[in-house]
């Protein structure tokens, strides 16, 4: 199979998967949205979910949307800075401009092609400063172990604040873990493939590096770990914690912004706007674009532990993913995408 076909059937995967659960959510909040409405006394051809969807967003308050778009801007600035951090431990000076819009057109990138994004960052950073790409990769993957803790220190701060609403849910949804247990199975076979695979090609490890293929493996796993190596010699760790603290205040202020914007969810406050985008943010995890359909899914699942009815947080998630992918992930990707080639055409790395 060659890889334009390969790479063609992966995106449809993974686009099919978020249009599913999407549908999925869809599906259930209007069947709901009909029983309510029918309880109401109101036809059922004048409750449409999709139609309410629309008109929540239309009457939005703009202004607040607005700040969102800032706050992603000012976040991205952030990760901005804390990636040259880390690129100048490897003796270049990089462009703040350059990882600015490389970072957004890695977001852009992910819209069409889940963690394609992690691929094209490092790419484009590579090739207009002058850096070996697995050098740079090493960097992206710091960058997004940090976030990986940063998220987890998060869930933990919700738990502590929130924890009594999110275990009530827990002991009433606590049916879950049965209908998991049959891919138990799938988990142990994974496991014990990897484990084997990884012991044959230890055993055999002489003869995979006498290979030209097993010799380049070894180049792009040392310029790797190069750029891993990074965190525990970047100048002004302190100054690397503060960026990425504010990173994630952002991302949370983007949350809180459109909470403001939408009439059923400004008056939920702080907390609220934590435990949705913690959990948001965990659907985003998902290999979907954007994490369509499962940050749905999860973020009207943690306004349900507030009391806003399914669909309001339905239209909430659909106002929040597109206004954010949209004016934000679209709109200064295209930028990035626009701008690079030209403000880089006579630029010599240092």
């Amino acid at each position: 199979m060659s890889q334009s076909v390969s790479n063609t059937l992966k995106f449809l995967v993974f686009v099919g998967l978020g249009f599913g659960i999407l549908y999925l959510v869809y599906r259930n909040q209007q069947a709901a949205y009909a029983a309510d409405c029918a309880l109401r006394g109101i036809a059922g051809d004048e409750c449409s979910l999709l139609d309410k969807v629309l008109r929540d967003f239309r009457g939005a308050n703009f202004w607040w949307l607005g700040m969102t778009l800032i706050a992603f801007c000012i976040s991205n600035v952030s990760r901005a800075l804390r990636w040259n951090m880390l690129l100048r431990t490897l003796g270049k000076t990089p462009r703040f401009i350059n990882a600015f819009l490389t970072i957004n057109l890695g977001y852009l990138a992910n819209l069409g092609f889940p963690r394609f994004g992690e691929i094209v960052r490092p790419a484009a950073m590579a090739r207009y400063e002058n850096i070996k790409l697995e050098r740079v990769v090493g960097t992206v993957v710091v960058d997004r172990m940090v976030d990986v803790v940063s998220l987890l220190a998060l869930t933990g701060l919700t738990l502590l604040i929130a924890g009594d609403r999110i275990w009530a849910w827990v002991d009433e949804n606590a049916s879950i873990s049965d209908r998991l247990a049959g891919l138990e199975w799938l988990l142990t076979s994974a496991v014990i493939l990897a484990v084997g695979g990884l012991a044959l090609a230890w055993f055999q490890r002489r003869r995979i590096l006498a290979t030209r293929l097993g010799a380049k493996v070894v180049t792009i796993i040392q310029g790797f770990g190069e750029g891993i190596r990074t965190i525990a010699t970047v100048q002004h760790p302190g100054l690397f914690v503060l960026y990425s603290l504010n990173i994630w205040f952002m991302y949370f202020l983007m949350t809180y912004f459109v909470f403001l914007s939408f009439a059923p969810t400004a008056g939920l406050g702080p907390e609220a706007a934590l435990t949705t985008f913690v959990s948001g943010g965990w659907g985003i995890v998902v290999p979907s674009p954007g994490g369509m359909g499962s940050y749905h899914y999860m973020a009207q699942s943690a306004l349900g532990l507030y009391g806003l009815p399914g669909e309001d947080g339905f239209s909430w998630a659909n106002i929040s993913f597109f206004s954010i992918n949209i004016g934000c992930n679209v709109l200064i990707g295209l930028l990035a995408l626009l701008l690079l080639p030209r403000i880089n055409r006579s630029y010599t790395p240092s």
